[in-house]
């Protein structure tokens, strides 16, 4: 990612979301970050976290050897579990590539070269394999090479029968490995070498394997220095692409495309052709695809596939140079979207032609769409349907106004929804006026002894941790406390491994909309004395509604007027 300096601080665009504008802010002096879009925040080892998918051990592992420091010592549970699943999983795709290679396994080879049409280096380059016709060929294997029970069950590889005996998850099946960006094995996916269902079969998610952040072949197109990436519907017409050529291909592993995979993809590509089946099921996550990547900087095209059922099926009939042209032709997603809208009328009517241009009027007054664009289209549109292309850009421009109020509208109920109540992770329920008060106040206490530590003694000697209404943010009271009476100075680098991320995430927020502020101790006693006013309506907040929060800041605005 591209961080710009501004002033005391960087910003850019949010890894963990999708966005156009940026609303990714670090900040150097207290060494964190927080995203003011999606609400994500922390240290450095929260971010490593989330952008690497791994527990706190890991990340810390990840940066002391980046720093070219001593890895820490193994000594998390989480953590330990994490090494000896990818252990697991690099073995068990050792064992289904000795098996592919066995006697047993010369069905599976035959269709990995015969029936896919797959050279002996593209089923080396995916680690390509075969999963024996056995409940217990897996189990005994791994149990031979010393894993426990607990740990084969956590790796998702083998299931615990009614009688409590482990048997085999994947049996007479081809197998594909899935790996992580940094070439572990994470996963698999097997499919049925014939007609029985189900056709495939896939990992569970564990602690290294989260379906929504992971990209089928990903670890491997990366590789190519071609910005544009083809994103396919399955792991067969991704491993069918390579082998082809189109080494660039991902695909989503065994779930809807994820707003965290576009986010992943948008890191690797500017340009994505969305290539899934032309079936029903095929137009639905195209049109979910169209929409996610809406809000990226990507660049989105739509492959028109005709006379095959998947581009599979489509490279072994027609050959990878027609598949190449296909590609280079394919259809933007505006193109897209005004084909649809075509496909539904008949243009040779009156009443077809008004109910096209109502959607493809639809269509272009999306705030994604460029003037430019607008313009070229409304031509298009114009030669369509015979009518007069400035009539044309009257309706859009009138659709174009509209939809924008009605942005600004719920853009307007969201900054409503902003100030207090968005700072405040607490419920609260009736009498809780006070109490929205009180969390408020605690919430800017923290802030102001994380700035300046020499007010803790003032704020220990009038509020205890148990009076704080979130959990979370008590702990981490407790802990700023204890750090100064240990003559240390805490701050979110020190408070993140003891505290929960949803924590660490509003602390990151409490500093973010204070990071200017210049703390006194009249400050601090005023937030103590709001906190000791307000216990009786506190002690009241349980189960308000976020109908009610509204209500209480809408009234607070309108006394301010």
């Amino acid at each position: 990612m591209h961080l710009r300096r501004r002033g005391r601080t960087y910003t850019g665009l949010c890894p963990f979301h999708s966005e156009k504008t940026p609303s990714f802010v670090v900040y150097p002096e207290t060494q964190s970050f927080y995203c003011f879009g999606c609400g994500a925040g922390g240290d450095v080892i929260t971010f490593i976290k989330k952008i690497n998918n791994v527990d706190y051990v890991e990340a810390v592992k990840a940066l002391a050897s980046r720093a070219g420091m001593a890895m820490p010592e193994e000594d998390d549970a989480q953590g330990r579990l994490r090494s000896r699943i990818v252990s697991i999983n690099k073995d068990a795709a050792r064992f289904f590539v000795q098996c592919l290679q066995s006697e047993e396994g010369r069905a599976a080879r035959r269709y990995w070269r015969e029936t896919r049409g797959l050279s002996p280096a593209v089923i080396t380059r995916f680690g390509l394999g075969f999963a024996p016709d056995s409940f217990h060929a897996m189990r005994n294997h791994l149990r031979g090479l010393g894993y426990t029970q607990e740990e084969m069950l956590a790796s998702g590889l083998v299931k615990k029968s009614e009688k409590g005996s482990l048997y085999d998850v994947f049996r007479n099946r081809v197998m594909v490995p899935i790996f992580d960006l940094r070439g572990n094995v994470i996963a698999f996916g097997g499919r049925n070498m014939g007609p029985e269902k189900p056709k495939y079969i896939n990992s569970p998610e564990t602690v290294v394997y989260k379906k929504s952040r992971t990209l089928f072949a990903l670890n491997v197109a990366k590789k190519s220095n071609v910005r544009r990436y083809i994103l396919c519907e399955g792991y067969m017409d991704v491993i069918s692409m390579h082998a082809a050529g189109f080494t660039t291909a991902v695909a989503g592993c065994g779930t809807a495309l994820t707003p965290e995979q576009v986010k992943l993809l948008s890191e690797y590509a500017d340009e994505v052709v969305l290539c899934y089946d032309s079936d029903e099921a095929g137009q639905k996550a195209t049109a979910r695809a169209i929409e996610l990547f809406s809000a990226s900087p990507v660049k989105v095209s739509v492959l028109n596939i005709s006379g095959a059922k998947d581009p599979d099926e489509f490279i072994r009939r027609y050959g990878a140079e027609k598949f190449g042209r296909l590609l280079d032709g394919s259809a933007n997603a505006i193109e897209y979207e005004l084909e649809k809208c075509r496909a539904q009328y008949d243009l040779a009517k009156p009443d077809g032609r008004v109910g096209y241009l109502k959607q493809a009027i639809n269509v272009l007054a999306d705030t994604t769409v460029s003037a430019t664009e607008r313009d070229v289209y409304a031509g298009r549109l114009a030669e369509q349907t015979d009518v007069d292309k400035t009539a044309i850009l009257t309706q859009l421009a009138a659709a174009v106004k509209a939809r924008g109020y009605r942005q600004r509208a719920r853009k307007q109920k969201e900054l409503l929804a902003e100030g207090n109540a968005g700072r405040v992770t607490v419920p609260y329920s009736q009498g809780g006026q006070k109490a929205l008060g009180v969390a408020f106040a605690q919430q800017q206490l923290l802030a102001a002894l994380l700035k300046k530590p020499e007010f803790c003694p003032r704020a220990a000697a009038r509020c205890s941790p148990q009076q704080f209404l979130d959990e979370g943010l008590g702990q981490a009271y407790q802990l700023v406390l204890a750090a100064y009476d240990a003559g240390e100075q805490a701050d979110i680098a020190s408070l993140a491994g003891h505290l929960p991320e949803e924590t660490l995430a509003l602390i990151s927020r409490i500093l973010a909309q204070n990071y200017d502020v210049g703390f006194t101790a009249q400050d601090v006693d005023m937030y103590l004395e709001r906190m000791e006013k307000g216990v009786p309506g506190s002690a009241q907040a349980a189960h308000s509604t976020t109908q009610q929060i509204d209500a209480y800041l809408r009234e607070l605005k309108e006394k301010k007027k």
